[in-house]
């Protein structure tokens, strides 16, 4: 699976960049879930290979990007940090945003959150799906409420890999940018917290939000994770042989 070295302050510029030129661009915030999400199914590894920039989110893509030789300093943080400021980009600059995914309490508590911390922002849409699938009709109505809004950056929260699979779909239907942001919605809508920084540097947020959420998030993090390290593992074994190979 693809995942783009670029830090911080470059995808918060390139983000805002082409939400400025009004035309369909998908950004997904790449984490181990993603990337053995990915390994599964070859369909949904298109489908993130496809977007127009994925941001390493989570601290092991980091560790990847490096033992891959990239120049990768820092991760790229979605919750809460890149979606914070990709809202006060839109406020400094007059831009357009909107949200799509949460459940309604949640959604109505994130957007509250979003004008009382982001002054000027234009917040011009919001709404949260019904959890099944629209029928054509109601994703037409879906898509004309957000170009009627003039909506230039949504954001997305449906979680992984249904946000992913939503952008995807709708990149030549909608001229903004949608950008997958998952737990950022709970989190800015205070459901769940922040993590501390030194667990967050050591690669061990996954262990906070188990601790938050355990009956939803147990069977991702046990499945996932000793599988990607192993894989990680066979990877860089893999390099190192044909580096040496080479000399």
């Amino acid at each position: 699976m693809r995942v783009d070295a670029v830090e911080f302050p470059e995808a918060v510029r390139r983000i805002v960049a082409w939400a400025e030129e009004g035309r369909g661009r998908t950004v997904c915030a790449a984490n181990v879930h993603m990337v053995m999400e990915a390994w599964d199914d070859p369909s949904f590894r298109a489908v993130v290979n496809g977007a127009d920039l994925v941001v390493p989110d989570g601290q092991p893509l980091v560790w990847a990007l490096r033992l891959a030789g990239a120049p990768q300093r820092a991760r790229v943080r979605a919750a809460p940090d890149l979606v914070l400021a990709l809202l006060h980009e839109c406020a400094r600059r007059g831009l357009r945003a909107g949200l799509y995914g949460g459940a309604p309490d949640v959604l109505a508590d994130l957007a509250a959150n979003a004008r009382r911390h982001v002054p000027g922002l234009r917040l011009v849409y919001e709404w949260s799906p019904p959890f099944r699938p629209l029928t054509a009709a109601e994703d037409e109505t879906v898509v004309g409420d957000i170009r009627a809004a003039g909506v230039q950056l949504l954001l997305v929260g449906l979680g992984c890999p249904k946000q992913e699979r939503w952008m995807a779909a709708h990149r030549e239907r909608l001229p903004c940018v949608m950008v997958g942001v998952g737990a950022a919605f709970d989190m800015l809508a205070g459901r769940t917290g922040n993590a501390p920084r030194w667990l967050r540097g050591a690669g061990l947020e996954w262990v906070y939000r188990l601790l938050q959420e355990p009956r939803r998030l147990w069977r991702r993090y046990l499945w996932h994770n000793p599988r990607f390290l192993v894989l990680l593992a066979r990877e860089t074994l893999r390099r190192r042989g044909r580096d040496g190979a080479a000399l």
